[in-house]
């Protein structure tokens, strides 16, 4: 799928259906994403893979949230925000130099309510230009893009059932080479996959 296709489809639905059941029950803590996506040929024009790149981060192993997960750069609101989309802007530059000048915001996808307490918010944009990225070695171990194309493809989505607290939550997960993307990160792409479709 291409950046045009992608902004067609994505502007088309406009739906906030969710696979994601997951509810906490105690006040939330506002969070932010970035799902930042680019076109992967305008990078390398030798590469074989084309269309647009999903930018990923596998988060660093010490961390008290969510270690060594897959996740997209984002982080917790800042009083100093002017609102969500700048929490996930801001969050990016600080985790992977991602200049905030260089991306274009296309929209969000709706909030996420996530085990560690957080109230998650999805902000879509386009990666407009080639980025040296610089990983925060405190926060992040590893940069890396994933195709759209497969989390688009429905075999590559996995889903199992898990009980907390009596209730049954659905776990969704996108294996992708030795990466296991699951969790919120999966069901957002899951979501993200359902809307452009």
């Amino acid at each position: 799928m291409n950046k045009n296709d992608f902004l067609f489809r994505f502007n088309l639905n406009q739906h906030n259906d969710s696979c994601h059941n997951y509810r906490h029950h105690s006040p939330l803590k506002s969070a932010a994403v970035l799902i930042a996506l680019f076109d992967h040929s305008k990078e390398d024009n030798k590469s074989s893979s084309s269309g647009l790149q999903v930018l990923l981060t596998k988060r660093a192993s010490h961390l008290k949230h969510h270690p060594s997960q897959i996740s997209f750069p984002g982080g917790r609101a800042e009083l100093t925000d002017t609102d969500l989309v700048h929490t996930a802007l801001r969050e990016a530059q600080e985790e992977i130099g991602l200049d905030p000048e260089a991306v274009t915001v296309l929209g969000q996808l709706p909030s996420y309510e996530v085990i560690s307490g957080y109230e998650v918010t999805p902000i879509i944009a386009i990666i407009d230009s080639i980025q040296a990225y610089q990983k925060d070695d405190n926060e992040v171990d590893e940069i890396f893009h994933v195709p759209l194309q497969h989390f688009l493809q429905n075999e590559n989505h996995h889903c199992v059932v898990s009980q907390r607290k009596g209730l049954n939550l659905n776990i969704h997960f996108y294996p992708y080479k030795h990466y296991n993307i699951w969790g919120a990160t999966a069901a957002i792409m899951k979501d993200l996959a359902n809307r452009i479709k």
